[in-house]
């Protein structure tokens, strides 16, 4: 086992404030990779299977790694509006789950791929902050039965008012409560017929 670096976001509410915890311990779960571009913050976990092609999209270096697509991708989704933010999520390809932080514009966006074959975890704590962590022992006791799943196939943003589906991002997303008896706090569904966005 490697050491590795776990990190937990959480949003202030009415504050524009986000805190995040950084914590070491020993996983190997997937790749993980932190980094910074003009105040922006990315935690990326996982692999993209396209990053070359997607690097010539966004016309990054032979070298750039995907925490730099992520936040290239990004920028474009704020600079560009109203270019679709599930556009963006759509065209990454691969097992990943990732944490935006926009320091200029307080903004948080975060997305798992269709799959959700890396873990991503999310919940309301007590004081009614909204939290994610890629290891769910950071928010077990702060978010209690509302620690969920980060839904697979869907991104979240304050920007653009909450969570939304990558295939269907006109379409609602329900939460479905867990039975008493669990520990999870709800699974969630997309609604209605599937519609594939263009």
């Amino acid at each position: 086992m490697h050491n590795t670096l776990s990190l937990a976001f959480t949003h202030i509410k009415h504050t524009n404030t986000f805190i995040i915890a950084c914590l070491f311990k020993d996983l190997l779960l997937t790749d993980r990779s932190f980094g910074a571009k003009d105040e922006i913050f990315c935690l990326f976990q996982g692999s993209l299977d396209n990053l070359g092609s997607l690097k010539q999209q966004y016309g990054l270096a032979k070298n750039a790694n995907e925490v730099l697509l992520v936040i290239e991708a990004y920028k474009t989704l704020r600079d560009r509006a109203p270019y679709p933010a599930n556009h963006v999520v759509a065209h990454l390809s691969g097992d990943f789950a990732f944490v935006v932080f926009d320091k200029s514009t307080s903004t948080l966006f975060v997305a798992s791929d269709q799959v959700g074959k890396v873990p991503l975890y999310w919940g309301i704590t007590a004081d009614g902050y909204v939290a994610f962590a890629d290891d769910v022992d950071l928010l077990k006791g702060a978010c209690g039965k509302s620690l969920a799943s980060f839904p697979q196939g869907c991104y979240y943003s304050t920007a653009l008012g909450g969570l939304r589906s990558f295939e269907n991002p006109k379409n609602k997303i329900t939460a479905v409560p867990a039975n008493e008896g669990e520990i999870w706090g709800a699974t969630f569904k997309v609604e209605g017929a599937t519609v594939l966005a263009d």
